[in-house]
Order: structure tokens, then sequence, then C-alpha cells
């Protein structure tokens, strides 16, 4: 398997994976200048990748998340054995489901997401590509999150709200109206501070 990564999002990543299969052998893959091996694995230079070998992007960023994605095929997903996923949900290849997750029936989750630690997603919500769900945050039924978007650490979503694409919505916001593709919301309730297109 290879992460391509080394961070701190790719050690979570990695400690998913071993939980699953001790005897995985795992690969980071980083252009930046960080040696021959980190958190105990090989790392190499992308230009080093077998494309046959199957993949997770290990980053953080959704952009950059995206712009890596496009350049290869052969993706594997890595859910925490400790996440309680319904089994109607639905989910797209690259994405990753950290410890204790709550992912409720009829589900859609896209494409390399992130569902990040002990994030609560209740029935009927839409997660698409590239959005990230950070650590304790919690998204209502029937919310929609858009390509793209980051839904900060302990944020609340009340049912039927939808977060637009790249938005990024500030860690503790309590969301009671939708948010605009591409705006910045904090406080609580949610305001926005900012509206950047990418």
């Amino acid at each position: 398997m290879i992460l391509y990564g080394a961070s701190g999002h790719g050690k979570v990543i990695h400690d998913i994976l071993k939980s699953q299969d001790k005897g995985m052998e795992i690969t980071y893959v980083d252009d930046a200048d960080k040696g021959t091996s980190f958190y105990g694995c090989p790392l190499q230079k992308s230009q080093d990748i077998k494309v046959a070998e199957p993949l997770i992007i290990a980053i953080g960023n959704n952009v950059t998340r995206k712009k890596i994605a496009e350049n290869y095929q052969n993706f594997s997903i890595a859910i925490h054995s400790s996440a309680v996923i319904s089994p109607t949900v639905q989910m797209g290849e690259g994405t990753v489901i950290m410890a204790n997750v709550s992912c409720n029936a009829d589900t859609r989750i896209g494409r390399h997401v992130i569902l990040n630690t002990s994030a609560s997603i209740d029935h009927d919500c839409e997660i698409a590509d590239f959005a990230h769900i950070s650590p304790h945050a919690s998204l209502a039924g029937n919310v929609s999150v858009g390509e793209g978007a980051h839904v900060g650490i302990g944020a609340c979503v009340i049912q039927g709200m939808k977060i637009g694409k790249y938005a990024v919505v500030g860690a503790g916001s309590v969301i009671i109206n939708d948010v605009p593709d591409f705006a910045t919301v904090v406080g609580n309730p949610a305001r926005i501070i900012k509206t950047e297109n990418l």
C-alpha cells in the first residue's frame, strides 16, 4: 500500500491499515526532502510510484488531494475498526474513515473524503468528493456537503443544511443556515467572514 503524504495525517492512516493487517507493507511517498524513511516505513518520491500499487492520498488539504488524485487511478479505502458504518452507506474510492466515526443510514460519501476522528454523520447525508469532516464535527440528517468543503473540529450542522463547495466551517461553529460556495463561516450561529474563489 502507498500512502501519498509523509505527515501526521499519514501516520493516522498507517495505524488504521496496520490494525486491519499487521503484515501489510506500507510505503510513503512525499516529494519534500524528508529522507528515505518515515514512521518506520520506506519513503520515496512520487516519480517512483508503481502504477499498479493501491494508493491512499494521506494529505488533509482538500485542494491538494484533488490535484494528486488526478494523476493516479488505483485507490484504496481505509476504515478504522471502531467506526460504526451503516451497511446502506455508499462510499467512493480513496476515502478514509478514522476512529470512532459514526455514519448512519443511506448516507452517500464521495471520493477521497476524510471523516476524521469521532465525526458523527446522521442519516441521508451527502458528502461530495474531497470534503473533510474534522474531529468531533456533527452533521444532522439530510445535510449536504459540497466538493472540497471543510467542516472544522467540533462544528455542528442542523438537519437539512447545505454546505457549499470549498466552503470552510470554522471550529466549533453552529450552522443553522446554508453556507454558500467558497464562503468561510465562524461562530454560533455561524456568519460569513469571507468569500474566496479558488
